[in-house]
């Protein structure tokens, strides 16, 4: 019984240890990306501490555009578009549509490089099946959630985020780049 106790307590403390690596200790251990983030709940408040508390601007950026590349409204003149681990390893892959988990962060700036606004969109299962099950937001550079003219929160299934997306179903919703290629 005292041996049975004594790995069950060797155990316990290498899952702790597992449990409570860094992310980067997780990464050397040759872990997956997509496996070291758990997503967030579906609220702007939520979202917008996730990818504080995960760094995502470290994240890597949407291949060939880079930093302050040149945007269009209703996002900004210039952008800059981030993608979780999960996101990051499904365009690497050349998938058809982000899986659930992924996370498209596009940091909105003014013609004089002020960042004005943070938009996400964020792949939920079940969450939006009409949509693609794309969670959005849109937070002001001070955090705040941004507001439609109806005083709407622009978070969820913004009616507005998601029209204008619709015209990319084909590639999940998707405008900064042409997925599965």
């Amino acid at each position: 019984m005292r041996a049975l106790a004594g790995v069950v307590g060797v155990v316990a403390v290498v899952v702790g240890i597992a449990l409570f690596a860094t992310r980067d200790e997780r990464a050397e251990a040759g872990e997956p990306i997509s496996q070291q983030m758990a997503g967030p709940d579906t609220t702007g408040a939520a979202v917008w501490a996730h990818l504080h508390e995960n760094g995502y601007e470290e994240w890597a950026t949407w291949p060939e555009k880079g930093e302050m590349y040149q945007g269009q409204a209703p996002h900004g003149a210039q952008l800059t578009t981030y993608l979780n681990g999960i996101a990051a390893d499904a365009l690497e892959d050349g998938e058809e549509e982000f899986p659930a988990g992924s996370i498209v962060v596009k940091q909105n700036y003014m013609p004089d490089g002020t960042l004005a606004a943070v938009t996400t969109m964020y792949k939920v299962p079940g969450y939006n099946p009409d949509a693609a099950n794309w969670y959005f937001t849109k937070h002001l550079a001070s955090g705040d959630l941004d507001r439609m003219p109806n005083g709407m929160e622009m978070e969820g299934r913004v009616p507005g985020c998601i029209g204008c997306h619709q015209a990319k179903a084909d590639n999940d919703y998707i405008y900064t780049g042409e997925l599965g290629g």
